[in-house]
């Protein structure tokens, strides 16, 4: 079990204690776990046997690489150097060129079965591949020499998960994700363009304590970033909700942060929690800042989720004052519906009053 004097020599490495500790509570909660799990955490967090992880690039645009190097809750250094052992990683790693190759090749046969293979970029099948080649093999080759070594697999970003850009109509490259082509491995897939690379570390932090990837979805995302839709924690919801929408870009309710579906926002059908977990440690996101959700974790957005300032037909829209006047319309129903019964219910009173005198009467004036 660890103790303070291992947190503070861990500090020694470049991080404090405060901020270590910090670092695996907020993975907790992204994870959407009890703070009991820290200690655990930080206890695997802490074990000198790091988890080794390749890196893989194929087609892509070093997106995924570059928002990882902006995280903060751990930071990039800590993450290499600390967490885990980044034995390849083309972006990051100093070696190149036939020193490079020879790092894959070590990395994956002294530690197969062991390692964790990210994969960014999706992967080319059209004459047999030839689109996209290092080293002189093609990205589907290294893939199929890599992945089955591996322990387990996680196909970071849209294009490593779905195809990305490169699968969109007409797909001339033929691209497509890792689970598209690697079955027998467990694949997590954290979709995104990028995706928040919080995700990707507190999936990461769950795999070092658990030994298992979280709970998935039928697209095999982690539930807990993926399992709720974006719609759903929007701070534009209320005004979404009562009917108050920017018409266009630079308008008066763009000004005043009204809904931006109808200039395209795909958040009621996109699943992320970008809307709870904002990006770079600095408290924003797309929509936040005036911009729609275009729906970049979801399969085939490119075709399915343009144009991207038209919105999608189907959903329903509030009109009128919004769900606070239906509700207040409803609410004056009820209250006429309820004076109605009252009203009602006293008329029968009376009436059985009455009724009571009535035949108190006939009764007296038969005894006289």
């Amino acid at each position: 079990m660890f103790t303070k004097d291992h947190i503070n020599d861990f500090a020694g490495g470049g991080v404090s204690r405060r901020t270590f500790l910090k670092g695996c509570a907020i993975a907790a909660a992204t994870l959407g776990l009890s703070p009991d799990v820290v200690p655990k955490m930080v206890e695997a967090a802490m074990s000198p046997k790091r988890p080794p992880v390749v890196w893989l690039h194929f087609q892509e645009c070093t997106g995924c690489s570059e928002a990882l190097l902006r995280a903060a809750r751990p930071d990039i250094a800590t993450l290499i150097l600390d967490l885990i052992s980044l034995d390849y990683h083309e972006t990051l790693m100093a070696a190149a060129g036939k020193q490079a190759e020879e790092n894959l090749h070590n990395a994956i046969t002294k530690n197969a079965g062991k390692f964790i293979c990210v994969v960014e970029g999706g992967i080319p099948t059209k004459d047999s591949g030839i689109y996209c080649k290092i080293g002189g093999k093609t990205a589907m080759e290294i893939l199929g020499d890599v992945a089955p070594k591996a322990k387990a697999i996680i196909a970071i970003g849209t294009c490593g998960a779905f195809g990305g850009v490169q699968a969109a109509k007409p797909n001339p490259t033929g691209a497509v994700g890792v689970q598209d082509l690697i079955k027998d491995r467990p694949i997590i897939n954290i979709p995104g363009c990028p995706p928040n690379p919080e995700n990707f570390l507190a999936t990461v932090v769950q795999i070092l304590t658990y030994g298992r990837p979280p709970e998935l979805d039928e697209l095999g995302r982690p539930k807990f970033a993926y399992g709720r839709k974006i719609h759903d924690h929007c701070e534009r919801r209320p005004h979404f909700d009562e009917g108050r929408f920017v018409e266009r870009f630079g308008d008066p309710g763009h000004k005043k942060g009204y809904c931006l579906y109808k200039v395209g926002c795909k958040g009621p059908v996109t699943y992320s929690n970008c809307s709870v977990e904002r990006f770079c440690n600095i408290g924003v996101w797309p929509v936040g800042v005036g911009h729609g959700c275009i729906g970049c974790t979801e399969p085939g957005f490119w075709d399915t989720m343009t144009p991207i300032y038209k919105h999608l037909p189907g959903i329903y829209i509030p009109v009128g004052g919004g769900i606070r006047e239906q509700a207040e319309e409803i609410g004056k129903v009820a209250v006429g519906g309820a004076a109605a019964v009252i009203a009602a219910h006293a008329a029968v009173g009376i009436g059985k009053k009455l009724f009571s005198i009535r035949c108190s009467t006939e009764n007296k004036d038969e005894e006289k």
